[in-house]
């Protein structure tokens, strides 16, 4: 069974590409467009990771993240955080936050599937 990864940004290029990549690993897809978008779709969808911007409106993904993090039945979600926001400030409070990974855009699209395949085989 494929494994299912919930796309969360608000930038419609990113979502693109990231949709097409992930769906050319063989990946089930769903997309968010925004924070509350998101926690209603992994509660629909119920993804096995997700890739989670940080700037995005109604909730940031650091809001997103902790969210889920308190919910006990999404312990094994994994969490990759992308972002533009690369400052080590910004990587320790999505890790501190419960993140998995932390990603900085621009990425190479090679290490990110490496990241989500190394994630969930783990």
């Amino acid at each position: 069974m494929a494994h299912k990864i919930l796309i969360v940004d608000d930038e419609p290029n990113i979502v693109i590409s990231l949709e097409f990549l992930m769906k050319k690993e063989g990946f089930e897809v769903a997309v968010a467009g925004d924070g509350e978008d998101a926690l209603a779709k992994v509660a629909a969808f119920a993804p096995d990771l997700v890739l989670l911007d940080v700037m995005m409106p109604k909730k940031s993904g650091f809001e997103v993240c902790e969210a889920l993090r308190a919910d006990p039945a999404r312990a094994g979600l994994r969490i990759v955080m992308l972002t533009a926001k690369g400052r080590d400030t910004e990587v320790a409070k999505g890790l501190a936050l419960g993140a998995n990974a932390y990603v900085t855009k621009p990425f190479s699209t090679k290490e990110l599937v490496a990241k989500v395949k190394e994630l969930l085989a783990a």
